[in-house]
Formats: structure tokens, sequence, C-alpha cells
């Protein structure tokens, strides 16, 4: 077995290094962090838990610059073109590859992005986990008195205490040095009536009317800003990051700078903590001209999902939060959250207009689709409630979120197509977050017990009531609407899911030159697309997905978004969070045009 490759610049001599073992030549105190290691200062005083024992299998070869750290196999972003065939024999006598040059050559290397960079470091699978793909024990539902006996106000002590001892090193690197880095996102435009939208602009509140439409602009981003108490209790995504860049103290002032630069008028926020909120997000964005609505999550973890819009663009006509965690349905035993808000824009000619405007975070694990189709379908079913116009069609719809979902995936189709058979597909396929999904339990038919009271239409349920003799009193019953649906006791078992909405994604989820595809989230394990922005489309949206045709009031026709960025762009700043990106998420922005007939 051979953990990490050591070399004697004095005596020529060369050997290998076990855990927790030095060079030949050194004595016992000698280690992984010793005099003449060949690695970095800052990897060597990560000490022995860093030194991981190989199998056969596992080599250590490259030939090409890489991305700013070195993966195990497995773990490697698609262009990187390694590993070489170099044998598995490790001996006493190993060495580096030529490639590498003289010990004194490499010793005095300069670790710049093309080669490797100095926050550089060699990543472990997490002890807690027993595959890529298993869900992390710190995301799975806490219970009280199992497995952790900490209260938060512990952790957040000692969270801050850990802060603190960072703050000053922090504070004095920044006077020496500026930020580094940035990676210039750049707008693509749909429309060539769409205002031009610059970053950092003043925007008048003026809106414009052509032709017999009347129409309203507004912008939407969706953000993941990674809940500190998340990242903390998953901090094997972020060894590449420097340790400072990951302070609630540092990170907070960067994600309020986005928001200020971006200026979206509505904001669809995730992994909000909740003393965050109340101590420093809430009062911030209030100070920019925001209303702020906030839905928490049902657990211990103190994070959840907020919405915000400006208060000169927008009234609040309805908030709905919407909870997926039911104590009675074994199936819904997690503490995920939604949020729906009904808007009226302030500058419209009818004044019956409204937008919905709906927000979540889906389960993450892999390997439970029945969670995540249920929560969806709760989702749903809460915006068939609240979207109705009087005329009985839905107002315009934007559903932002992380959906914990790739392209392409069933539960991606179901969303944009609006149906879904899922007779015979198994649970690990349903977000496509696995390449070979290790959960094949197939879908139950069907996936929630009717006491959810939600029909296979995603629509809340309405149960026939027997008829009763009443004193003299005329029971009038309710007239059933396209959000609700009569239970019929004797109603076929059915695969097929549906929805009522005909939506759009704002993203095309591939770069049209290249078929590079688009990335929301880059950490140590993963770069991918899990966030977006679905709307409903107006019928001439030339933006629009085909098959997404309007048959709301009107509709949305889509004028820009803010490019996204591919994962070699991202790791060329050291991927994500980063000096200038504070999330491991990237925030989604698009420009709408609301219009009515």
């Amino acid at each position: 077995e051979l953990a990490l490759p050591w070399a004697d610049p004095l005596g020529g001599r060369r050997g290998c290094v076990g855990p927790g073992a030095g060079p030949p030549w050194a004595g016992p105190a000698s280690g992984p962090a010793g005099r003449h290691s060949m690695l970095p200062r800052h990897v060597q005083r990560l000490g022995r838990g860093w030194i991981t024992h190989w199998n056969g299998s596992q080599i250590l070869a490259l030939n090409s610059p890489v991305s700013s750290c070195i993966r195990w196999a497995g773990h490697y972003p698609p262009w990187a073109s390694f590993p070489l065939p170099i044998p598995a024999d490790f001996s006493a006598n190993w060495r580096f590859p030529p490639f590498f040059g003289p010990w004194r050559q490499f010793q005095n290397y300069n670790w710049h992005l093309d080669n490797y960079t100095q926050s550089c470091c060699f990543h472990l699978l997490n002890p807690s986990m027993k595959s890529e793909g298993d869900e992390p024990l710190t995301k799975k539902r806490r219970v009280s008195g199992q497995g952790d006996t900490s209260t938060p106000e512990q952790e957040t002590n000692l969270s801050k205490q850990k802060e603190i001892s960072y703050l000053s090193v922090a504070q004095n690197e920044e006077k020496h040095g500026s930020k580094k880095g940035t990676i210039k996102r750049h707008w693509e435009y749909f429309c060539q009536q769409s205002k031009t939208m610059k970053i950092a602009k003043n925007k008048g509140s003026d809106q414009s009317n052509t032709g017999s439409e009347a129409t309203f602009d507004f912008t939407v981003m969706s953000y993941n800003i990674l809940s500190q108490n998340l990242l903390e209790d998953n901090s094997h995504l972020y060894k590449h990051c420097r340790q400072r860049l990951l302070f609630w103290t540092y990170r907070f002032p960067n994600i309020l700078q986005e928001i200020k630069e971006l200026d979206a008028d509505v904001l669809c926020l995730q992994e909000v903590q909740e003393d965050h909120y109340r101590t420093d997000i809430k009062s911030s964005l209030e100070s920019l001209g925001y209303h702020c609505e906030y839905k928490m999550r049902t657990g211990r973890k103190p994070d959840g999902c907020a919405i915000c819009f400006k208060t000169s663009k927008f009234s609040l006509i309805s908030s709905n939060p919407v909870e997926f965690f039911r104590r009675d349905i074994p199936l819904l035993d997690r503490d995920n959250v939604g949020l729906v808000l009904l808007l009226r824009p302030r500058f419209h000619c009818k004044a019956s207009a409204a937008i919905c405007i709906a927000n979540t975070h889906l389960l993450y694990n892999p390997r439970r689709g029945d969670i995540k189709l249920t929560q969806l379908a709760m989702l749903l079913a809460e915006i068939a409630s609240v979207a109705p116009q009087m005329d009985g069609s839905f107002c315009p719809i934007i559903i932002c979120g992380d959906f914990n979902s790739v392209p392409g995936s069933p539960l991606y189709r179901f969303i944009k197509e609006g149906k879904l058979n899922y007779e015979g597909l198994a649970i690990g396929k349903v977000s496509g977050q696995e390449q070979f999904p290790r959960g094949q339990r197939i879908l139950s038919i069907p996936i929630w017990p009717k006491k959810l009271g939600i029909s296979q239409s995603c629509v809340y349920e309405i149960k026939q009531q027997p008829k009763e003799e009443n004193s003299g009193e005329k029971l009038e019953a309710a007239k059933p609407d396209k959000t609700q649906e009569i239970v019929i006791a004797s109603e076929k078992l059915s695969s097929k899911l549906r929805h009522h909405f005909k939506l759009s994604s704002v993203y095309s989820h591939y770069f049209a030159e290249t078929g590079i595809p688009e990335v929301t989230t880059c950490h140590s394990r993963s770069a991918v697309t899990v966030d977006y922005i679905f709307y409903s489309a107006a019928n001439d949206d030339s933006a629009a997905q085909p098959g997404a045709n309007d048959s709301f009031c009107g509709g949305l026709k889509l004028l820009g978004r803010l490019a996204l960025l591919t994962e070699k762009d991202l790791w060329t700043v050291n991927g994500l969070p980063n000096e200038n990106n504070s999330s491991d998420h990237l925030p989604l922005l698009a420009e709408f045009r609301l219009i009515e007939r």
C-alpha cells in the first residue's frame, strides 16, 4: 500500500510512506509533515488524517494541466486527460515519473492554475459516506436525541470562536492584496425590444406599451446561498477552499454585493439560515427596498427558503408556505419546504394582474426519487390552488429553486412536459444525479398514499361527501375546477402523473456552440446543473422550448438571462466557493415581460 511518495534531496534515496510512517532515512518523529516533504506547507499541516490507503487500482499520474486540485479516480472532470498507464507496483525504489523533473525543480515549482494552485490538495472520500452517492449523515433528518447531543447555541458559539481566530488573519491578507480570479458573466438577449441590462445599473420604473399589449418588465433571481450550518456539516465538499473564505463574516458581504450588483426585482433564495436571516439578511435586503417572506425548515436544520421582492415593483397578495414533512405519512419524513407568493405588479393597466412566484429546495438524496416526486407534487398542488384567476385560467407562474435533479432526468421532464409515466422506474433514476444509481427499488403505484390529499394530477382532492339528512338546511356542493378533483373510491390506479402548467426553462443547460454542459453548482465532489427557473411562456416567446404553448392569461416572455459557466471556467478560479463567489452555487437571473391581451 502506498499513501504518498517521498524523496530525499540530500542522499538521493527514494522511498514510500504509509500512514503514519516517514521516509526510510527518517526517525519515528518524521512523518507526512516532515521537513523534506514534497508537499506544500499548507498540505503538510493537514496531518496524518489526510494520508489514505491505496490499492493497486488507484494510480497517481497526471500528464496535462488539470483543475485546481488533484483528484482520486472517479472525481476528475471529463476534460482532464489522465491517468497515465503507469504500473501500480509500488516498491521502496518507486519514484515520480520523469515529467516531474529533478527534485529541486519540483520543490521550487511554480504552483499556478495551469499546473497546480496554491490551494492544491488531495481529496479523500468522506469517511461518513459508504460511496460517493450516499447521502451524508448530516443531510438526513435530525431527531432529538439521535446522534447529536449538542445544542444549536453551543454549535453557534463554537463556530464563532473559530471564526474570530481567523478574522484577523483574513483582514491582514486583504490589506496586502486585492481579490483576484473574477469570472465575468455576460447577458444573453432573446428580444430586440429588451431593455439594455447592465450589472450595477440604476433601473427606471417606467413600463412601455407596445401595440395592444400592456407590458411589465421585471427580473427574477434564484440563488442557493449555502447555509453556514450545512457548509460546516459537509466540510468535505470544500477542501479545495482556504479556511478564511468559508466563514460567514467573509461570505455574507460577498453574497450581499452580488445581490446589489445584479439588482433583481424578485429574489428566490435557498439555504437561508434562520439566525443569519434574522440578524443580517432581512435587514440588509429591506434597506435595499425588498420585502421578505421566509419559511424555515420543519426539523432541526436551521435553514429555509426566502422570497424577497422590490416593493417599488410589486405588492403582496398572499404568502403560502408549504411543508413537505408529514408526521402521519412515513414516506414524507424529510424537512424540506417550499414557499408560494402571489404578487401584484404596481405598474400595470389591469388591476387584476398577478404573478405567482414559487421557491423550493427539494431533497438531496439521489436514491429517494419517490420523496422528490412527492415533494414536487405538493408544491405544484399549492401553486394550482393559489394561481387561478377569476376566469378560471392561471396567472403567469415562475418556479425557482434547487431541485437536486439534473437536466433530462424524469423529474426534470415531468416539470417541463407536464406528464410522467413512472411505471417500472427505479427510485434511483428519478433525479439523474448518479450515473450508476444504486437505488434499484421500483416506484410504487401510486407513489404517495391517498391520505396526502393530492391527486395524480398534482392538485388538492375533494372527497365526495355522502348525502346526509339535515334539519332543513341545504348543503351547497362546491363546483370542482382545474385545481381540485373529486375522488371516486373505485378510481383505477394509474402510474401517470401530470400537472396543468405549461412550463419552460430559462436556461438551455448546454452551450449551443460546443455542447458542453452548463453548471450551476461546483465543489470538490461534483459540478452539475441542479438549479432552475421555470416559467409559463407566452405564445410568442421565441426562447420557450417546443411544446410550451400558453394556456394562461397572456403569459411571460423571456427577454434575457445571465449566462452560466462551464466546469472548466469555474475551476480556473478554484471552483466554488472562491474569493469573489461565496456560495457553492451560481445565481441564476432572468428578465421577463408580463404580457396580457
